[in-house]
């Protein structure tokens, strides 16, 4: 009897056991919210499976150094990534998000680890020189972001339109940044508007930047409002920034 007690025992404590290091190791995990249709900076490869980029090896340096034993990254996109952090489907964001005073409110930022701006891009044979050709067209954005409220505003400061008369001017939203490249492509755009480092890597022989710059973008991480990981995430990407490790993935990936 008192042999069958020791092995029910040592069998409860063998599950505890089990389940504490299925605790501890879950623990150890890093969930990152990411792109996956971002080339250079959050891809993920259809064929292998996997992903790469500038904010994936960012991903894991930073994991590394906060002490996770594993990375788990999780495709995020403009509609659901702010959800999936408020709600803590991910630990935080390196999603080419960038900072701005309403996502503020609403969640903690890193020291930011890539500045860029807006840029248009255009076949060249529209023939489009500069911001002013663009009154009047059909403008192709991603959905969600920041890049089509400052065209707008800079359109609006630069007398292009008001607030109550868009001048014929129409934003089309989209849901990925292959589409608005594929429309521009296919004519159902005039032009392509989005961060320059996201039109670099749509760009080919017969289309062109325009050297109008609009708005800065900040791209930073992001993580619950308050947080346990706030601090230590912010302290890590500012190690990563002074010690070149930023520097040199932004070199490699560019």
């Amino acid at each position: 009897m008192g042999g069958r007690r020791r092995a029910v025992s040592f069998f409860i404590c063998l599950v505890l056991a089990a389940v504490m290091a299925e605790t501890v190791w879950a623990a150890k995990t890093l969930t990152v919210g990411v792109r996956d249709d971002i080339m250079h900076f959050g891809y993920l490869n259809p064929n292998t499976g996997k992903y790469y980029g500038l904010e994936i090896d960012l991903a894991e340096k930073l994991a590394d150094k906060l002490g996770y034993d594993t990375v788990e990254f999780v495709t995020v996109d403009p509609d659901n990534r702010k959800d999936m952090l408020l709600t803590g489907q991910v630990d935080c964001l390196i999603a080419a998000y960038s900072v701005s005073e309403t996502r503020l409110q609403n969640f903690d930022f890193s020291p930011a680890y890539y500045t860029d701006y807006s840029s248009i891009m255009v076949e060249k044979s529209s023939l489009f020189t500069s911001i002013t050709d663009l009154v009047g067209k059909r403008i192709g954005v991603l959905k969600g972001v920041n890049t089509a409220p400052k065209l707008v505003q800079k359109m609006i400061e630069m007398g292009l339109m008001t607030e109550d008369d868009a001048k014929g001017t129409i934003l089309v939203d989209m849901d990925s940044y292959g589409e608005v490249s594929k429309a521009l492509e296919e004519g159902m755009v005039d032009v392509a508007c989005m961060d320059g480092c996201i039109a670099r890597a749509y760009m080919e022989d017969d289309r062109e930047i325009l050297e109008d710059k609009i708005g800065e973008e900040t791209y930073a991480v992001a993580t619950q409002k308050d947080s346990e990981l706030s601090a230590p995430m912010a302290a890590a990407v500012q190690e990563l920034l002074d010690d070149g490790t930023v520097e040199a993935l932004i070199e490699k990936w560019n």
